[in-house]
């Protein structure tokens, strides 16, 4: 099994979504995140906001954080259709990140490994 991080461009998130359920993924977890890549966020010197008393530059971009864990065998067809579905070709369409799980539990009913995704 393979924990599947995406950051993507918010706008993206269906996209994603049915991909994942293309592929039979059992289950998902959407977060919202803030944060920045080689782009640096935002750029403007206005871009100033007081936080708590202290000035702050804002460089972070609204982002999705979706995860999901799903079968070995899955991982590159579900990463080809990520990669020709929803890059933009530009800086900031996102990143993947691909994490072994050891195991998995499904608390209802106590089954464990594949069959617990």
């Amino acid at each position: 099994m393979k924990d599947i991080v995406f950051i993507i461009r918010a706008e993206k998130l269906e996209i994603v979504k049915s991909i994942l359920d293309e592929h039979g993924c059992g289950g998902m977890t959407v977060m919202t995140a803030m944060g920045c890549g080689t782009q640096r966020g935002f750029t403007d010197e206005d871009a100033v906001q007081e936080i708590k008393g202290y000035k702050t530059k804002i460089n972070l971009l609204p982002k999705i954080r979706i995860e999901a864990v799903v079968e070995d065998e899955l991982v590159e067809s579900i990463l080809l259709d990520v990669r020709e579905r929803i890059a933009t070709g530009k800086v900031g369409d996102g990143k993947v990140f691909i994490f072994p799980v050891e195991d998995a539990m499904r608390i209802r009913t106590g089954e464990r490994g594949d069959s617990a995704i």
